[in-house]
């Protein structure tokens, strides 16, 4: 280790994919790190299961997108449908094979990339990051030497930086004294998981569908998004519903049966009900205190970018922390993170989260139509595509962000 490193762990609050990816690209570079997290181990629950190649990509870095890879589907294509008649426009991510090393999504469950990254530390970097779980972090305090961390679960400590990559309710957020502007949107979705095989009883489908449909038993659209041995349905309350009536597992199966009937009742293993945000920080620094992923950043699940986007952010932050903690750059290099990362996740992850949450609401059948048919017109035309898909895969906004001084 370069001995021009603080001897000080850097403090990551939340041990989530955003603050292990973080923890695990500090180590390769030599820099220790301390991780707490609230919860007794990692989070198996329902939660993101998109990365973009850009995401895979910086995942090979570290050693774990191969090791990733084999535990999700590779998904070359993903498409917008139209429910009643199977119509559709399906995107080839084939067409970055120029700009990614890896042309598709992969669809993994996110709780497998922070497993992998446990055993990453463990053989790769023992003694570099300290693991604390069920260490809750309640109270953040900076001065000019360093942070000052308490909570339950953990004796005092100080660090020379501290992290938060702790989510919404994010207590390094809340230490900074920044506000989280934004909406929330109107609907609740419920995500519901079966084994059901639903790529058996649709031609054509790809492991990403976003889908609109005039089914009673919705509002409009549902998604359909597989991962290795289940499906995860996005489903919405009918118009008239209330969330608990939807939640009832009566109108789980209505909802299930209106996308497929079916001789038997559903398997639903999972299911969970959530809001949709869309909120931004204006900062992701305030003196020694910093925020990555969902702390930072909150927008609509429609493309799968947050957690994508997170990772990214914790790329640019090890990258950005390297040359400080080294004494080689001074503190105020740190507000380059913010000035590559902010105006990127507002105007091309959660600007681009809404316009496809609008899109997959439009209920108009003719204005569905016009839709439908500028996508697959974009989709037919390699370079429109090509365009199209450096946008949604989250390459071009990292391009622009690398160009930020």
């Amino acid at each position: 280790m370069n001995d021009r490193i603080a001897p000080d762990r850097v403090a990551i609050v939340g041990a989530g994919p955003v603050g292990l990816v973080l923890a695990l690209r500090l180590a390769t570079l030599g820099v220790p790190s301390i991780v707490l997290e609230a919860e007794p181990d990692i989070s198996e629950a329902l939660r993101a299961s998109t990365f973009h190649p850009p995401s895979l990509d910086m995942l090979d870095q570290l050693g774990l997108a191969q090791p990733l890879i084999a535990q999700g589907l590779v998904t070359p294509t993903w498409q917008i449908r139209r429910h009643a008649d199977g119509a559709r426009a399906v995107f080839d991510l084939g067409v970055l094979a120029a700009d990614t090393a890896h042309p598709y999504r992969l669809q993994a469950e996110q709780w497998k990339l922070s497993r992998l990254i446990l055993a990453k530390l463990a053989a790769d970097h023992p003694g570099t990051v300290e693991l604390r779980f069920g260490c809750k972090v309640e109270s953040v305090a900076q001065d000019g030497d360093g942070v000052t961390l308490t909570g339950t679960g953990f004796e005092p400590l100080r660090a020379p930086y501290a992290v938060g990559c702790d989510g919404a309710r994010s207590a390094v957020r809340q230490a900074m004294g920044i506000d989280f502007p934004g909406d929330t949107y109107p609907e609740t979705t419920i995500l519901a998981t079966t084994t059901f095989p639903f790529h058996e009883a649709f031609e054509g489908l790809s492991n990403v569908n976003y889908i609109w449909t005039e089914h009673p038993a919705f509002s409009g659209t549902f998604s359909l998004l597989r991962v290795p041995g289940k499906w995860r349905a996005s489903l919405y309350p009918a118009p008239g519903e209330t969330i608990e009536q939807a939640l009832e597992p009566a109108a789980i199966q209505r909802k299930l049966q209106a996308i497929h009937p079916r001789g038997g009742e559903y398997d639903v293993p999972d299911l969970r009900p959530y809001r949709i945000h869309q909120r931004i920080v204006e900062t992701y620094r305030v003196g020694r205190l910093l925020l990555a992923g969902d702390a930072a950043h909150l927008n609509s699940p429609s493309g799968g970018m947050g957690m994508n986007g997170g990772i990214h952010d914790a790329f640019e932050l090890a990258a950005t922390l390297l040359p400080v903690l080294r004494g080689e750059a001074p503190e105020s290099m740190l507000d380059r993170y913010t000035r590559r990362r902010q105006p990127i996740a507002k105007r091309e992850i959660i600007a681009q989260a809404d316009r496809n949450r609008a899109r997959m609401r439009e209920t108009d059948p003719a204005k569905r139509a016009a839709l439908l048919a500028e996508l697959q017109s974009v989709a037919g035309d390699a370079a429109r595509a090509r365009d199209h898909l450096l946008k949604s895969s989250m390459i071009a906004g990292l391009r622009a962000a690398a160009m930020v001084e």
